[in-house]
């Protein structure tokens, strides 16, 4: 079995240290995550690739108990499903990214505790001609765990 991207230019692929792809505005040096072709800022639409930084700090959570709705969601449902984290990490001063936890108990989890970047299995893809890879491959994505 392969394993696969979510999706193409949201983290660097393949690599055993990976980094989110974000942007950064060369007017005003507004950081981005996803990347963007304009600025939220200002009018410019000069923006260049800018990849984030592996470890930052929690800033707010909390747990997923049920499937969100489909689509877009397409992992797993029903007693196959299991709750898990999400929360805004604090990368470099530069950006929160909301993102899945390693973590779904939330007295686990402090404010301000340092996380890390890594790769996740999300779901095994199902064949349906949705650009993640061939059928039976392992679609990865992008998590944060804490550290230590």
């Amino acid at each position: 079995m392969a394993q696969v991207p979510v999706a193409e230019g949201i983290f660097t692929w393949p690599s055993d240290e990976p980094q989110l792809i974000g942007s950064r505005c060369t007017a005003c040096q507004i950081v981005t995550f996803p990347a963007q072709a304009s600025c939220p800022r200002c009018p410019s639409t000069e923006m260049a690739e800018h990849l984030l930084a592996r470890r930052g700090r929690l800033w707010a959570w909390t747990t997923q108990g049920f499937p969100p709705p489909s689509p877009p969601y397409s992992g797993p449902t029903g007693e196959a499903f299991a709750a898990f984290g999400v929360g805004f990490v604090e990368l470099g001063g530069e950006v929160k990214v909301e993102a899945r936890l390693t973590v779904a108990d939330p007295d686990a989890l402090t404010q301000g505790m340092e996380m890390e970047l890594v790769l996740v299995p999300f779901r095994t893809h199902d064949g349906k001609g949705d650009g993640a890879g061939d059928q039976g491959d392992e679609v990865m994505t992008f998590a944060f765990r804490p550290v230590g």
